[in-house]
């Protein structure tokens, strides 16, 4: 079982049922991060050039055909970072940066063989977020990012030119001891282990025949 396969309780995750204040039994602190603001921008581009690295098999058949690409990871690297506040909205700054994706590229080499390689794409990101006021411990910027491309082209000797669809999250947050309402520690079900149950039929019949 689970938390959410036969699993009896009023401490575990899920639907809130009756009255919500029933079973709270302390406050507690946590450490987790604390995200002040968030927003998200999709986008389709066109004519993305991957430099592609790490070729498995190491020494394919030139050239090759492109079969799809993906990010390999929901965290994009961010660099050459800017924050600059905005004196005319009080607690919101423009934040300037590029978001790294790395890349997961398939392709198919000109004897059939089914390869993969490492690539990244750089999205520069020019928004505005709310951030937190002063304070003796600082916020971060982090990125979630998500890419996946079908449609592409062997353009040149290791790099592909591609279309990609590319969602990037972009949000403020800082590491903190945060102060929640509690129900408890949650009980842990035991696992119910998957099974095709091929014997059940069998193990049911009787030991001889009536």
């Amino acid at each position: 079982m689970s938390f959410f396969c036969n699993f009896q309780s009023d401490r575990c995750p899920g639907p809130i049922n009756g009255n919500p204040l029933n079973g709270l039994c302390e406050k507690v602190c946590i450490q987790t991060k604390k995200v002040f603001d968030a927003c998200m921008q999709q986008s389709q581009l066109t004519d993305v050039v991957l430099d592609i690295t790490n070729l498995t098999p190491s020494n394919p058949t030139y050239p090759l055909t492109f079969i799809s690409a993906k990010s390999t990871t929901q965290e994009g690297v961010i660099s050459n970072l800017l924050i600059e506040p905005l004196a005319e909205r009080p607690h919101s700054a423009r934040v300037k940066c590029d978001v790294i994706i790395p890349i997961s590229v398939a392709y198919t080499d000109a004897a059939g063989v089914e390869g993969a390689a490492t690539a990244t794409i750089t999205v520069p990101k020019d928004v505005i977020l709310n951030i937190p006021s002063a304070s003796i411990m600082p916020f971060n910027v982090e990125a979630v990012a998500s890419l996946v491309s079908t449609l592409g082209s062997y353009t040149g000797e290791n790099e592909f030119t591609i279309d990609a669809c590319v969602s990037v999250i972009l949000k403020i947050v800082m590491e903190v001891e945060l102060l929640i309402p509690s129900y408890g520690y949650t009980p842990i079900p035991p696992c119910q282990e998957y099974t095709q149950e091929v014997c059940a039929g069998f193990f049911e019949l009787p030991m001889y025949p009536e």
